[in-house]
């Protein structure tokens, strides 16, 4: 496995947060939004992935000569958020898609403004 560096995969962590963060906020597209929110959710992921990792350490099975052993408890949690994660993930684009058949569009603005008008 390959060894990163001091903490690399934390500043890759905070930047891919931060790009999925500035993509919610800077777009007024549905589906863009939804792409920025998987975005920082796979950062979380990396965060925690990174963090179960012990160096030197092998999996949780007993055996002789062996004295380090990861946790796989946060895997196993990151299993069930990617889960959770593409779940949601449906229903939000199941939803712009009704919201597209409602207002004929996905940008927020124009939404609003249909709102404001009716």
């Amino acid at each position: 496995m390959i060894e990163f560096p001091g903490q690399i995969i934390y500043w890759a962590v905070i930047v891919m947060m931060m790009a999925g963060f500035y993509i919610v906020i800077a777009q007024g597209n549905l589906v863009k939004k939804i792409v920025g929110l998987n975005v920082f959710q796979v950062s979380v992921f990396l965060l925690y992935i990174t963090m179960g990792k012990v160096s030197g350490g092998t999996a949780p099975i007993l055996a002789d000569g062996f004295d380090v052993y990861s946790n796989p408890l946060p895997h196993v949690l990151i299993l069930t958020a990617i889960v959770v994660g593409v779940a949601t993930t449906s229903l939000g684009l199941a939803l712009v898609v009704r919201i597209n058949e409602e207002y004929g569009t996905i940008e927020d603005d124009e939404i609003l403004k249909q709102e404001s008008d009716a």
